[in-house]
Formats: C-alpha cells, sequence, structure tokens
C-alpha cells in the first residue's frame, strides 16, 4: 500500500508540470507511515535529478527549511501543523496527511497537515484533504487489476497514470 502512495504522489507531482531538476525540495515526516512514503519518495525524486531534504518535526528552524522547498510533501500525522508562511511562494505542496481535528461543539472534521485555508494562498499548487492525494490513490490501485484483466484477455491495457 505505501509503494503505491508513492507512485500516486509521483504521478500527482508529474501531472502538475513540476519541474523536477528544481532548487530544493522537502519531505516532513516522522515515524510510521508518513516515514516510509517519505523514504520512497525520496528515492523517486533522487532518481529525477532533485535536491532533497528530509525534515522532521523538531528539525531546528522547520519553517524556514520548508519555505525553501519548490516541492513540499507533508506526512507528519499533526493537523494544520505546516502554515502558509511556511510555504515557499508558488511552491507545489503534497498534503499526504489525513487527521481528525476537534471543531469543538461535538464534531470533528477531516484535515491534513497543511493548513490548507493558509496555504492555499501562497502555494502555486496543493492537494486538499480530503480529496487531493485520496483519490489519486484509488486511480493508481485501480489501473493494476485492469492492466491485469487487459493482459489476460488480450485486450488494450488501460492508460498508465504516470505515463
Amino acid at each position: 500500500m505505501l509503494e503505491e502512495l508513492v507512485v500516486q504522489n509521483y504521478a500527482l507531482i508529474d501531472r502538475i508540470t513540476v519541474k523536477f531538476e528544481s532548487g530544493f525540495n522537502v519531505l516532513t515526516g516522522e515515524t510510521g507511515a508518513g516515514k516510509s512514503i517519505l523514504i520512497d519518495a525520496l528515492a523517486l525524486l533522487l532518481g529525477e535529478n532533485c535536491t532533497v531534504t528530509i525534515a522532521h518535526s523538531r528539525t531546528k528552524d522547520l519553517p524556514g527549511v520548508c519555505r525553501q522547498a519548490d516541492i513540499l510533501v507533508a506526512a507528519v500525522g499533526r493537523p494544520e501543523m505546516v502554515k502558509g508562511d511556511w510555504i515557499k511562494p508558488g511552491a507545489t505542496v503534497i498534503d499526504v496527511g489525513i487527521n481528525r481535528k476537534d471543531m469543538g461543539d461535538g464534531k470533528s472534521k477531516r484535515v491534513g497537515d497543511v493548513d490548507f485555508a493558509e496555504a492555499v494562498k501562497v502555494a502555486g499548487a496543493i492537494t486538499p484533504v480530503p480529496g487531493g492525494v485520496g483519490p489519486m490513490t484509488i486511480a493508481c490501485l485501480l489501473v493494476n487489476p485492469l492492466t491485469g484483466a487487459g493482459r489476460q484477455n488480450k485486450i488494450p491495457e488501460p492508460i498508465d497514470p504516470q505515463a
């Protein structure tokens, strides 16, 4: 499952025509699934000649580190931790996080690791939560069974979302 998340993030970055060989890219994360996703994303971005920095939530001057990124991938597991002033103007932000935020009235809502309301004012492109990375994951996961069925029945394969 983690590999599919990385592949779909790679497809997402590629689709929004970000120059991979940009000057600086930051992956923020902690332990658990976020760490695994970031390590795989690191390999993909390095393979595309990117300069990549992995930062932890306790990295010294984390906002300053994030502000240098042309592509910022957030997988911290903390609701709305990455604020708008952490983001370089025009940067691409991929929010992998999915968190529940208590609204104070007994209700909660799903939010990402990035404060979307602030970030959308600064970022050149940003994935919303919900509705960003999740649907891309589903689309990429559907390619495998469709490809297999096509090969078994000698019919054309579906269009590869990474192509």
